[in-house]
C-alpha cells in the first residue's frame, strides 16, 4: 500500500519528536546522576576536611612527685576538662621512664579534647558557658589553635574520638591486599590461560566459564560466608586477621581477574601466534614469550581495578571478623587487624560528633585510594594499549 508525501512526511516528524524525547530524557538523567555525584561529594568535604584539623592547647606542664602517681596534678586545675584524656594518662608513664624531668617544666601544645575540637570548629558540642568563656579568652590570647591532626594519621583506633587515627587500618589494608595480590593473581591469570589458550572446547569447560561469570555477579558477602565456613572453621586460619581477610578478598577477586586477563588474551591478534607457530615454537612458547607480554598490560589494569574493588568491600570482612578494635599497628599477617572499610564502619556508630567527622574524613581518604589506583589502571592501559 503506497502512502503520500504528507503520510511520510508526519510518520518521520513522529520518529523525530520521540528520537528528542530519548535525547533529552538521556541527558537528563546523566545530568541528575553527576547532580548527585556532586552532591555526594559536596557533603563528603563538608563533613571530611574538618577531621584533618585537630584544636590543640598550649600550656604549662609542670612535672613533680605528684605528677607521677596523678597526671591532672601537672596542670592548671581549669585545664583539666579541656585537655584530652590520653595527654592527662601518659603524664605518670612518662616521669616513670624519665625520672630526671620531675621538679622541671615546659611549654608545649597539647591536644585537646574532642568538645573543645567541636566548638572551635563551629558544631555541636556540650561545654559549659564558663568552659567556652575559658576557650575563647585563650584563642584570643593565641593558647588555644586549630593545627594538622598528625594523630587521625599516626595512631590508632581509640575510644576517645580526638586520639582515633587510621594507621592501624591502613596497615592492615595493605597486609590484606598483599595476600589477596599474592593469590588471587597467579591463580586468576594461570587459570584464563588454560581456559583461553589450552582448554578444548568441552561442555567442562562451558560448565567453568559459566561458573567464572557467575561468581563475578554474586553478592560479596556470601564469599565471606565461604571463608569463615572454609578458611577460619574448616583450615583453622586465625580471625580477624589479614591472611584470613586476604584469601577471603582472593576468592571474590579471582572471578574479575580470570575475565579481564582473558578479555586480554583475546585482544591478541590470531596472526601473533600463526607467527610464531609458523617458525616452530611450541604452544607454550608461544603463550609465554609472544601472547602474555603482549596482553600483560590489559592483564594488569583488570587486576588493578579488580584489587580496588576488594579494597573498598566491608561485608566480607565483617563476616571473617575483621571489624576488631586496633589501637596498635599489626606486625604479623596473623594477628588482628582491621581494614579502612570496617573502621569506617565502626566509626559511623559511634554517638560522638566527632567521630562523624572522623568517619566522612576516613571515606575522603578511602575515596582518593580507589580513584588513584584507578586513575593509575587508566593510565597503564592507555601508554601500553596496542591496536592492531
Amino acid at each position: 500500500m503506497s502512502h503520500t508525501f504528507d503520510e511520510i512526511s508526519q510518520q518521520l516528524k513522529r520518529r523525530h519528536r520521540k528520537s528528542a524525547r530519548l535525547k533529552w530524557v538521556s541527558m537528563g538523567a546523566l545530568g541528575l546522576a553527576g547532580l548527585f555525584l556532586v552532591l555526594f561529594f559536596a557533603d563528603m568535604l563538608s563533613k571530611g576536611l574538618p577531621a584533618f584539623q585537630q584544636a590543640y592547647i598550649n600550656t604549662e606542664i609542670r612535672y613533680s612527685e605528684e605528677a607521677s602517681r596523678d597526671g591532672r596534678q601537672a596542670f592548671d586545675e581549669d585545664l583539666i576538662p579541656l585537655i584530652s584524656r590520653t595527654v592527662v594518662r601518659v603524664i605518670p608513664l612518662q616521669l616513670r621512664n624519665n625520672p630526671e624531668l620531675i621538679g622541671t617544666s615546659e611549654q608545649r601544645w597539647m591536644l585537646a579534647n574532642s568538645e573543645v575540637d567541636q566548638y572551635l570548629k563551629g558544631h555541636r558540642n556540650r561545654l559549659s558557658d564558663q568552659e567556652k568563656a575559658e576557650i575563647d579568652e585563650r584563642v584570643a590570647a593565641g593558647q588555644v589553635d586549630l593545627r594538622f591532626n598528625k594523630t587521625f594519621f599516626g595512631s590508632g583506633d581509640s575510644k576517645i574520638a580526638e586520639n582515633a587515627g587510621i594507621l592501624s587500618a591502613v596497615v592492615g589494608t595493605v597486609m590484606t591486599m598483599i595476600v589477596t595480590l599474592l593469590i588471587a593473581f597467579p591463580i586468576g591469570v594461570m587459570t584464563a590461560i588454560y581456559l583461553e589458550e589450552f582448554a578444548p572446547d568441552n561442555r567442562f569447560t562451558q560448565a567453568i566459564e559459566i561458573n567464572i561469570n557467575n561468581l563475578a555477579a554474586i553478592p560479596s558477602i556470601l564469599f565471606g560466608l565461604l571463608g569463615l565456613a572454609i578458611f577460619i572453621n574448616f583450615f583453622g586460619v586465625p580471625r580477624s586477621s589479614p591472611l584470613a581477610g586476604g584469601m577471603t578478598l582472593a576468592l571474590m577477586t579471582l572471578p574479575v581477574i580470570i575475565i579481564s586477563t582473558r578479555t586480554a588474551l583475546r585482544s591478541v591478534p590470531d596472526s601473533i601466534r600463526h607467527a610464531a607457530f609458523g617458525v616452530g615454537c611450541s604452544r607454550w612458547q608461544v603463550v609465554r614469550d609472544h601472547v602474555l607480554p603482549l596482553a600483560m598490560p590489559g592483564i594488569m589494569t583488570g587486576s588493578i581495578i579488580g584489587l580496588a574493588q576488594a579494597m573498598g568491600e566491608t561485608a566480607p570482612l565483617i563476616i571473617v571478623g575483621m571489624v576488631a578494635f586496633i589501637p596498635d599497628v599489626g606486625a604479623s599477617f596473623t594477628n588482628a587487624a582491621t581494614v579502612m572499610p570496617a573502621q569506617i564502619f565502626t566509626w559511623s556508630g559511634e554517638p560522638e560528633q566527632a567521630f562523624v567527622e572522623k568517619t566522612a574524613g576516613g571515606i575522603l581518604v578511602l575515596l582518593t585510594i580507589l580513584i588513584s589506583l584507578n586513575a593509575f589502571a587508566v593510565v597503564l592501559r592507555k601508554k601500553f594499549e596496542r591496536r592492531w
